[in-house]
């Protein structure tokens, strides 16, 4: 969660978070300490503490209402940028590829080319033969022959090149055919490549507008608001680096293992990422629950709970982000999982020093891996989640049992 409003809003969403937790409490309390209070008394102060929390959600509403329109554009503006920037990364990539593949067939056609036009004069000088020869019959082959065996020699010798010539001919034909096929694929391949350029030179025109943009309202905001901004970016800019080493490693392992990178829900066997709770501690069941949010959120009853690997795999990410100063950032304390079946897990916000494994850790389902905290651009405790293909954040909440 981004710190997108003033102290005021991280205080009362503190504040918001406590009076949850004393309603919890109150549940509890029915049925030990407090035996003697009467269920009106508790209901009474469930009910007061009800409309506490509504009014503080009301407020922080309010809050959000009067942010300045100038910090409102910033910030979309910022998660469109971002957008549009692994939109660009991604065409360069697919223009990279194409024009491999393209340089890869020519010379494959060239080689091809070379190699039909040796078997195409061979099988031309072989039909001339046979032209000149004339037809031999079974009576000549006979009468030529020495002896009866001489004879069952030559017969069996002619029916031979007959079905050589055949299979000849039949795989020069075949040859033609798989070099036209190729020729047909090149043409596609190049005008694929043309209309990936067109996109990436125009989405290239449209992030500088965009930057342009945002920096005609940058100078509008007040210096808290700049602040936001900055945070805001830096954890773009994190989320960037992030994606662009786990799409590395998730384009080697496909290439090397043949992993199917589009890895989908319905074979994902995941359990829940906080031990001993459900989707039911999830407040914000939306994806993404706002502009920029590349996860979910699990913050119902969260604090001191372990924090487990969804499924069995391999650690590729233990760290936590800091600033120059030595404070959290982004993530703060986070891990990320390579599942090894086309999808990757990140677990962020954890508890300071509670990270229990290392990169190239090999960890099973349900292993902890931390504790839930609440480190980095977070306002209060809670397990960003994560699902990501290709190196790329998806809905999660499928994945999710």
């Amino acid at each position: 969660m981004n710190k997108l409003a003033n102290k005021r809003i991280k205080m009362n969403k503190i504040i918001l978070n406590l009076l949850i937790m004393s309603i919890s409490m109150i549940l509890i309390m029915q049925n030990t300490v407090y035996s003697a209070s009467t269920k009106s008394d508790l209901q009474n102060e469930m009910s007061d503490t009800q409309d506490k929390i509504e009014q503080l959600q009301k407020e922080q509403q309010e809050i959000e209402d009067n942010r300045s329109e100038a910090m409102k554009t910033v910030e979309n503006l910022i998660y469109e940028i971002s957008d549009v920037e692994k939109e660009i990364e991604d065409l360069e990539t697919k223009v990279s590829n194409l024009q491999e593949k393209i340089e890869q067939s020519e010379k494959d056609i060239e080689q091809k080319t070379e190699e039909y036009n040796k078997q195409e004069d061979l099988l031309d000088a072989r039909l001339i033969a046979l032209y000149k020869s004339g037809d031999t019959s079974y009576l000549e082959i006979f009468l030529t022959s020495s002896s009866m065996t001489d004879f069952l020699s030559k017969y069996y010798l002619a029916q031979e090149l007959v079905e050589c010539d055949k299979e000849f001919m039949q795989s020069v034909t075949e040859q033609k055919k798989q070099l036209e096929a190729d020729k047909a694929q090149l043409e596609a391949d190049k005008k694929e490549l043309d209309t990936s350029l067109t996109q990436q030179k125009a989405k290239q025109v449209s992030l500088t507008s965009m930057k342009e943009e945002k920096e005609k309202y940058a100078e509008q905001l007040t210096e808290q608001e700049k602040k936001n901004q900055e945070e805001i970016e830096q954890f773009e800019k994190d989320k960037a680096e992030i994606e662009r080493e786990l799409k590395r490693i998730a384009e080697e392992e496909a290439k090397k293992n043949s992993v199917n990178i589009s890895g989908t829900p319905s074979a994902s066997g995941y359990i829940f990422p906080v031990q001993g709770l459900t989707r039911a501690n999830i407040n914000n069941k939306t994806y993404p629950s706002y502009p920029g949010h590349t996860g979910v959120d699990v913050n119902i009853n969260v604090t001191g709970k372990n924090v487990v690997a969804v499924k069995d795999g391999t650690v590729v990410i233990s760290t936590a982000l800091r600033n120059s100063n030595g404070t959290y950032r982004s993530y703060g304390e986070y891990v990320v999982i390579n599942h090894h079946d086309g999808t990757m897990t990140l677990y962020a916000h954890m508890l300071a020093g509670s990270r229990k494994v290392e990169p190239d850790d090999k960890v099973v389902q349900g292993q902890i891996i931390g504790t839930v905290g609440s480190t980095g651009n977070s306002t209060g405790n809670h397990l960003h989640f994560e699902v990501k293909v290709g190196g790329r954040s998806v809905n999660p909440l499928p994945y999710l049992p």
